[in-house]
């Protein structure tokens, strides 16, 4: 019997989820699809500047599954750049946090959504 399977912690869903050349073609081959759980692992690596272990930590996983993620989503990155194709992020194994620091802690991107840079809370959030 296969062990249950663990979901990847997410902070949020990206605000795009769609990226490309402005003069896409709009054929399924020139599509490069990234999963939710993959553009994580990009968002706390490269952006956050989280280690691996890091990132494992607050996406509840094992660092050497963020390891083989993070490779692949690195790879998808290069082939839509390299070779203009239409990057699409969606599915994937994962589950929302719920922004009041029960899910990716103090560095939630939902909470720092939600607050403005002093700290407060911005307008037309309520």
């Amino acid at each position: 019997m296969p062990r249950p399977m663990k979901w990847r912690k997410v902070c949020c869903l990206p605000e795009s989820n769609r990226f490309g050349p402005l003069d896409f073609n709009a054929e399924d081959k020139n599509h490069v699809r990234m999963t939710v759980d993959e553009y994580e692992t990009i968002r706390l690596i490269d952006l956050e500047g989280f280690t691996q272990e890091e990132c494992a930590k607050k996406m509840n996983i094992a660092r050497t599954t963020v390891q083989g993620i993070y490779i692949e989503a690195r790879k998808k990155l290069a082939e839509s750049l390299v070779n203009g194709k239409v990057l699409l992020i969606e599915g994937g194994e994962y589950r929302l946090c719920d922004g009041l620091g029960n899910g990716c802690g103090q560095g939630c991107h939902k909470r720092r959504r939600r607050m403005g840079c002093s700290g407060e809370e911005e307008q037309g959030d309520n």
